[in-house]
């Protein structure tokens, strides 16, 4: 049979060269799509990297609030607010200068944010000869500023034109409530938040006092 046929020499080279040529096509392909598949697996794992670390810092970083007072000048009601904040555990370090606070008491809604360039927003330290903590200028802030008071800051992370806050790290935020919304009466509802750069932001909620008969009040 014609199958059978003894093949001529010049066919076996024919037949070996176009066997080469596909096997060198496949090497080629198969480096390709190698390539190809090492390149999108770098980049996935970057994305990943970046998504959990950012995740991360949105789930167990954050602002804490953990004290409000307020004052109350004699025969008036609340007009400035001390807020007393840190950093959740495990948070990393958090700019004040891109933290801002939201803050309404039923009426009107405010939004405020540092301002360096006004030496009188920031204090190192409560640095009154009475050490009052309302001894700060707060009175001086407008209805899109608030201003920062150090109590603590063992790496003097906080400064005024940096006023980051780490671990260990507390500070006191102040709001001219005047400025913002008029004075606060007894029994009115307010709320609001401390939206930091990332993570949880702290919230602020309390009720003022039936009647006003001291200076500070903790309302929070």
């Amino acid at each position: 049979m014609r199958f059978f046929e003894t093949l001529k020499r010049k066919d076996v080279g024919s037949i070996g060269i176009g066997a080469m040529i596909v096997f060198i096509a496949m090497v080629l392909v198969a480096g390709i799509a190698a390539s190809v598949l090492i390149q999108t697996s770098t980049t996935l794992e970057s994305q990943a990297m970046a998504t959990g670390s950012e995740t991360t810092d949105e789930v167990a970083g954050g602002i804490a609030v953990f004290d409000v007072e307020g004052h109350v000048p004699t025969n008036d009601d609340i007009d400035g607010l001390a807020i007393t904040v840190r950093v959740r555990a495990g948070s990393p370090d958090i700019d004040l200068n891109e933290t801002m606070i939201l803050l309404t008491e039923g009426s009107r809604k405010v939004l405020l944010r540092y301002d360096y360039t006004d030496a009188n927003h920031f204090n190192s330290s409560v640095n009154e000869s009475d050490a009052s903590v309302f001894g700060f200028n707060y009175t001086s802030l407008t209805n899109e500023e608030f201003g920062i008071l150090v109590l603590n800051d063992a790496d003097d992370s906080c400064s005024r034109f940096t006023p980051v806050i780490n671990t260990g790290d507390k500070v006191m935020l102040f709001v001219n409530t005047d400025a913002c919304f008029g004075k606060i009466g007894e029994r009115t509802d307010v709320f609001g938040y401390i939206y930091p750069e990332h993570g949880a932001p702290g919230v602020i909620s309390f009720r003022t006092p039936s009647s006003y008969s001291d200076t500070v009040y903790d309302l929070q």
